[in-house]
């Protein structure tokens, strides 16, 4: 056990809420806010089909953020420390008023949050929720079923599964006293032949690994087997290429990490407008698609209040507890916000859009599933997933990365060869413009962004050019 606000030789720790309480109590700045956050995790790896390890632990942090107001603005200090005990507090929250003292005035600084109607989905008094090992008691059974069945026909499974709670406690001077619980699972599980030279991967998101079904993802990593005992090789160049939804999400993702209004007014990014303010308004696909974020969205659930640690360009400490809801960033191919604080939202002119833990796009009438989808190409590929994503260019968002664990040739509505991984070049911003086709959307775990980003449902899509910039090595 780590991360505690107590020690071995401590009495008993403070609940969170006490602790929250307790920080307040002894402020003296003229407005304080304090996260308490306590988490638990629970994980299973395995190799060879072969169960290899398992664990739990839990953690603490306490975060205090004073701001001292004068005639010439506020100032924010910010401390966060794990380990805090009940006569630690005052010296934490003396050290971030010290820091408020002497630290510059705020750009983005608002009147702290007083309410937050429709945003409280915890009650502050319970104790905060834990994970433990039994949440996989039924995803443990499946997966030595899938074990028996990838050792039978040669194939060896591995992976992880994690499970996450964090329960976090936010309190402010001005009363409110919010709590959130927020449950984060994913799995990643690997399929290789008897030799280690074919390799499938499948991964997927879940709040509580209550209905996995492993079965189906291992009968699919076998099929992606299959197709690979024929290989192909191919240059690089521009292809008719189906996205699944965990590389669209990969490419999404990023592209609303970088949908902040500042840096848009400021003309940094894809998103400002030659000649000053942002491109809100503008169509970036002729098709009807729709990405969204929403609080509530089922299985994708996160947190329906701002909880800012410390402020940032696309965030501000100042709208702490402020409430959110459904948001469209896209709407009918037109770009319809970006994210935005309370101080971005007055020099924009737009309305309040804080960002949200979660991800979709859809579209009204979608095209199938991927399979579907295969068996309406003529030729083109098929992507597993991607990797290594890096940034070229902020004014065009062109990303690079690489392709990993599958890439497939289509040919007559069927998958006929496994072919070379490529380093990729594309823009998410300017792919828009070339998908031709949506499929239906499904929960989804982005390859390279899992480690941050869970929450998200994307549909495979066709790309119609998707540029392979050059040949790779990579396996």
């Amino acid at each position: 056990m780590s991360g505690q606000f107590q020690s071995a030789q401590s009495p008993p720790a403070l609940s969170p809420q006490d602790a929250v309480e307790r920080a307040l109590q002894v402020a003296k700045s003229d407005d304080c806010l304090v996260i308490a956050d306590e988490s638990s995790s629970a994980n299973l790896r395995w190799a060879g089909n072969t169960l290899t390890t398992n664990g739990v632990s839990r953690s603490r942090q306490l975060t205090v953020i004073a701001i001292s107001r004068g005639h010439d603005g506020a100032r924010v200090g910010v401390v966060s420390r794990a380990g805090v005990t009940d006569d630690q507090i005052p010296d934490i929250v003396a050290e971030a008023e010290h820091e408020a003292a002497e630290g510059p005035t705020a750009e983005d600084a608002q009147p702290l949050v007083t309410s937050a109607a429709g945003a409280a989905d915890g009650d502050w008094d319970q104790l905060p929720a834990a994970t433990e090992i039994g949440v996989f008691a039924h995803f443990a059974q499946e997966l030595g079923g899938a074990f028996a069945t990838a050792a039978s026909s040669g194939r060896k499974l591995y992976g992880f599964a994690e499970h996450d709670l964090t329960s976090t406690y936010l309190g402010s001077s001005t009363g409110l006293r919010l709590r959130h619980d927020q449950p984060t699972g994913r799995l990643e599980l690997n399929a290789k032949s008897a030799d280690m030279a074919k390799s499938a991967w499948a991964g997927i998101s879940t709040p509580d690994f209550k209905n996995v079904d492993v079965s189906s993802l291992e009968a699919d990593l076998a099929q992606r087997l299959g197709w690979a005992d024929r290989s192909v090789e191919l240059p690089a160049d521009r292809y008719e290429t189906l996205l699944p939804p965990t590389a669209l999400a990969d490419l999404l993702i990023y592209m609303y990490w970088s949908a902040g209004a500042k840096d848009a007014l400021d003309g940094r990014t894809v998103f400002s407008k030659p000649g000053g303010g942002t491109r809100i308004g503008e169509r970036l696909s002729g098709l009807p698609l729709s990405l969204h974020s929403d609080p509530a969205a089922p299985g994708l659930k996160a947190a329906p209040f701002v909880i800012a640690h410390a402020s940032s360009r696309d965030s501000s400490v100042f709208d702490n507890g402020l409430s959110k809801g459904h948001t469209d960033w896209i709407a009918n191919g037109t770009l319809a916000a970006l994210t935005q604080t309370r101080y971005t939202a007055h020099l924009s002119g737009e309305p309040v859009t804080p960002a949200i833990d979660n991800l979709i796009m859809d579209v009204p009438d979608p095209a199938g599933s991927l399979a579907d989808l295969v068996g309406k190409t003529g030729r083109g590929l098929l992507l597993t997933c991607l990797w290594y994503i890096r940034e070229v260019d902020p004014q065009t968002l062109l990303l690079t990365g690489l392709t990993r664990d599958g890439v497939y040739l289509i040919e007559n509505g069927e998958v006929t060869a496994a072919v070379n991984n490529f380093r990729f070049n594309e823009s998410p911003v300017g792919m828009l413009s070339r998908i031709t086709e949506v499929g239906a959307t499904t929960p989804t775990l982005p390859r390279e962004w899992g480690d941050y980003f869970t929450r998200a449902a994307m549909p495979p899509v066709r790309v119609e050019g998707f540029n392979m910039s050059s040949v790779s090595q990579a396996s």
